[in-house]
């Protein structure tokens, strides 16, 4: 890809080219083969993408363009071809251009589905993220390219080869270190004891540090390590070992003048690596020999490894906990570069190529020196830093733009005789706290192996010579609790400039009596801080720490800080109290974290400060930027507000509440074939059975049934035995609980602990819904079924409430305040209907909602053999039901007074945070 001058560069010419051109014939491709060779740097753009792809959907129907590299979708329009708009199909369909490449994506196989749809009209380009299904559009105007090229990467972006090939190595290198911590722990005495834990962990970090310091050169030369231990017989490895740690602990000029003249040519280390020599060594094994000087050794260079993943490999390699779950677990540099680039990186490296851009190279060099001393007074502090993976990052991050700066301050000048300090960034500029021990070991290698690497890239720049070792830099890393210590003993509030890293996601209901101490101790005065997760005590501790200073602060999190009744909790201090404000955050997405397994947690990151930055941006879960006026803590653009658990609801409306919660051991309950069967056995209780329905069998439409005998009279109970029985065993499982109040409810066995049985129709709205649906399905149900406590009941709700319920307007504010289940949405009674600020409506405007209600209820019945999963699946959708929808959504924003052609999401929203704060005072 070009560079970011050369590129905007390039779009400025490529905006006259073609601002005032846009046949939809005639020049589609030559737009995109332009787009694509010029602006983003593909040399054969003809074959990069295709065009023109049919699609067996009927003879007519053609993709306008398909990257498969990258799996963009392409539906271009012409100049005068408003993209938001139905155009009329063949078949007699109107669909907008989005609408219609959904329509060819669904007929593609899964494995040719795109990423990504673009719709284009030569003046601008409608960004759909696939991942979002629903979301609105990133809009990219053509004469905004020169600015804005890079939110169009993803066209291009391709894995980093080079990327790529440090993280193989780096897994490699974490497989071998795995073999051998597994072969040495068998040779302990007491492998399971805590001395011999920190004995192996310490064993192997050295282990590694010598395997990497023969290979990066560090040593002085190539294989010294190896051939120093081969010249030993198994039986004399062990003191071998430990007389060289006990060299490299030594100063030369202190060492015995008739060492072993290969012991002799290893360096001195320094640093306090080998410092320890009372640590436990176990004798070698012919296997571990093998191992060490076969596999690791000969057979691999580890010089290749990249220090900010295989820290974190490393230590989870040999971290008991994750071992037992399998895997080996690290943080991404793709997913690091979302906090520290938004935070400084992205400001640093415009700072540059400005610098870059001067034409006079005596200003260059001033520039670029002072450049160079400002990346120099940076202080980094991570108060979770695990194995540093974060450090290490922004360390080999800042050292790779001093090495810019230094090539534009010296060029290629032979550096040998020139007595100045040529390296000015340095890892004592970077602190952290870890409560693992082992992890801050793993965190200082990292460390410094990151040193060493940066340093031979430094000595190709200006032909220096540089010796790494002794070590002369120290690692600022600390053993111990961060919610216990002040972070200013650590490092002084007014040294500090950026807070980052990605704090432990324990959950509010998962922590330990321990941690949820820890939480009091950051801050006593917040109600309700026990239901905050961990990671809050690390928001607030930062906002302490940055009280009076201009430190910048960012942090992954859960995505559950920024949903439901946590955001009260902790954010309304933190504005208030705290007064900090948020400057850029990216929505949820996932944060894989595991190589193996691949394991998620859902997350956010939020980028905070007391002195707010000018520009605020939100990133998608894809990473698209919006330049945005404010980001409240819902990480939305609009006005802070605070949706409190609320007991009814703010409007005028009928009550909601959980449908039937039985507490019977499931002994009521059955699949329709046990129920079958049990009739058969038992036929007098036929009409004692209802269908039963959860959010699972709700949305499936597909019930499972209940024994409902709460009415019945004792002589109708008598005459069932085996209803008799099922009476006993929710008697007896209702003694055994170790609540009081479940076991008085004991006293009465055929009735629910909470019963909601509506004798006229009623709403259900599911608990929990898949976010890959636009609309959560809701639906009346007949007094003759019975809702289960994983749904909501709405009773007696009319077809407005209805209306407005099922609209995007309310499911845009689902999402913005609803807890979530991993990444579906959560709906709660308390924060999101009983706080949902509905429309002020004439009749006229009620009646048309109601209308269009029932436009949704009738298409939904053309299709009775069809599921809720079916019919709000985003790919089998009925145009019939998506056309319903659309009528309805817009006869509820004109109620809102929304401009149903212009009105985005997150306008929506922002119009609904408003009149939430009006209603709520």
């Amino acid at each position: 890809m070009l560079r970011p001058d050369e590129q905007r560069k390039a779009a400025s010419a490529f905006v006259e080219r073609w601002q005032d051109r846009g046949n939809e014939r005639q020049d589609s491709q030559t737009f995109w083969l332009d787009l694509l060779e010029n602006v983003y740097g593909i040399d054969q753009p003809g074959e990069y993408i295709s065009f023109e792809d049919q699609v067996h959907l009927d003879h007519t129907s053609f993709i306008d363009g398909y990257i498969t590299a990258t799996n963009v979708m392409i539906e271009q329009k012409g100049r005068i071809k408003d993209l938001r708009k139905g155009i009329k199909q063949s078949d007699g369909t109107f669909l907008t251009p989005f609408q219609q490449a959904q329509r060819y994506a669904m007929n593609l196989p899964y494995s040719q589905r795109p990423r990504w749809i673009i719709t284009c009209n030569f003046t601008e380009f409608y960004v759909y993220d696939m991942e979002r299904p629903g979301g609105d559009p990133a809009v990219i105007a053509l004469t905004d390219l020169p600015e804005e090229c890079y939110r169009l990467d993803f066209l291009v972006d391709q894995a980093n080869p080079h990327l790529e090939k440090e993280m193989q190595v780096s897994m490699q290198a974490g497989e071998l270190v795995g073999q051998i911590y597994d072969e040495l722990l068998k040779q302990y005495r007491d492998p399971n004891s805590d001395d011999t834990q920190r004995a192996i962990n310490q064993l192997s970090v050295r282990l590694v540090f010598c395997l990497y310091a023969e290979d990066a050169g560090i040593f002085g030369r190539h294989g010294m390590f190896h051939d120093y231990l081969a010249d030993f017989d198994t039986r004399f490895l062990r003191n071998a070992v430990i007389d060289l740690f006990r060299v490299l602990d030594t100063p030369i000029g202190k060492r015995d003048p008739y060492l072993d003249e290969k012991l002799a040519e290893f360096p001195y280390v320094n640093g306090g690596m080998f410092a320890d020599e009372d640590i436990e060594i176990p004798q070698f094994t012919d296997e571990l020999r093998t191992l060490l000087l076969e596999h690791a050794s000969a057979d691999f260079d580890w010089s290749q490894i990249s220090p900010t993943i295989f820290g974190a490999v490393f230590e989870s390699t040999l971290n008991p906990e994750t071992r037992r779950q399998g895997g080996m677990h690290y943080t991404s540099i793709e997913n690091i570069h979302k906090l520290i680039d938004p935070l400084f990186l992205n400001e640093l490296r415009t700072e540059l190529e400005d610098i870059k851009k001067l034409k006079q190279p005596a200003t260059v060099k001033r520039r670029a020196a002072a450049f160079q001393d400002k990346l120099a007074g940076l202080t980094f502090l991570d108060p979770a830093c695990g194995s540093g993976n974060f450090l290490t990052e922004t360390y080999l991050s800042l050292r790779k733009l001093e090495n810019d700066a230094i090539r534009l301050i010296y060029g290629d000048q032979n550096m040998l005789a020139l007595e100045k300090q040529i390296i000015k960034v340095s890892i004592q500029q970077f602190y952290g706290f870890e409560i693992n021990d082992f992890a801050v070991s793993v965190g200082k290698t990292a460390l410094w192996i990151a040193e060493s690497q940066m340093m031979e890239e430094t000595k190709s720049i200006v032909y220096t010579n540089i010796d790494f070792l002794p070590l002369k830099t120290y690692t600022n890393i600390t053993e111990g609790n961060a919610l216990r210590f002040s972070w200013s003993e650590l490092v002084p509030a007014n040294q500090l400039n950026y807070i980052i890293g990605n704090p432990p996601f324990n959950g509010a209901r998962l922590m330990s009596k321990v941690q949820k101490e820890d939480l009091l101790q950051v801050d006593s005065q917040i109600d309700g801080i026990g239901s905050l997760d961990y990671v809050a005590g690390w928001y607030l501790k930062a906002a302490q720490i940055m009280q009076g200073h201009s430190i910048l602060t960012a942090f992954v999190s859960t995505n559950s800080i920024t949903q439901g009744e946590q955001v009260e909790i902790l954010w309304k201090p933190m504005l208030e109290r705290y007064g900090v404000h948020i400057d850029f955050a990216y929505r949820t997405f996932k944060w894989t974290s595991e190589a193996k397994e691949k394991a998620s947690v859902f997350c956010v990151i939020i980028g905070f400060s007391k002195t707010a930055t000018g520009r605020k941006v939100v990133y998608s879960s894809s990473g698209q930027p919006e330049i945005v006026t404010h980001i409240n803590p819902y990480l939305v653009d609009a006005q802070d507000a605070f949706v409190k658990n609320r007991s009814k609801p703010l409007c005028s409306v009928p009550p909601i509440s959980i449908g039937n919660l039985p507490i019977d051991g499931g002994n009521y309950l059955f699949e329709k074939d046990e129920m079958e069967s049990f009739i058969k056995a038992e036929p007098e209780s036929k009409r004692f059975f209802k269908p039963w329905y959860g959010s699972r069998e709700f949305i499936n439409r597909k019930p499972r049934y209940c024994l409902w005998v709460g009415d019945a009279t004792p002589s109708e109970l008598r005459k069932m035995p085996h209803v008799l029985e099922r009476i006993e065993r929710v008697q007896e499982f209702r003694l055994a609980s170790t609540r009081a109040a479940t076991r008085k409810l004991a006293d009465k066995p055929t009735r629910f602990h909470f019963e909601n049985m509506p004798t006229t129709n009623f709403l259900v709205i599911p608990k929990v819904s898949s976010e890959k649906r636009r609309y959560i399905p809701i639906g009346y149900m007949t007094p003759d079924n019975l809702a289960s406590d994983l749904v909501f009941v709405v009773p007696d709700a009319n077809l407005y409430e209805f209306g407005v319920l099922t609209s995007n307007v309310h499911m845009a504010w689902m999402r913005t305040v609803a807890g979530r289940l991993k990444s579906d949405y959560r709906y709660s009674a308390k924060v999101v209907y009983n706080n949902f600020p509905w429309p002020h409506v004439t009749a006229d405007q009620q009646a048309k909602i109601a209308e269009t209600a029932q436009q949704i209820l009738d298409a939904r019945a053309l299709y009775p053999d069809s599921s809720y999963a079916d019919l709000y699946d985003e790919r089998t959708m009925p145009s019939e039901l998506r056309k319903a929808h659309q009528n309805n959504d817009r006869a509820v924003m004109r109620a809102y007074g929304m401009d149903v052609a212009t009105t985005t999401e997150g306008d929506s929203v922002a119009k609904l945070f408003t009149l939430y704060a009006h209603l709520a005072k």
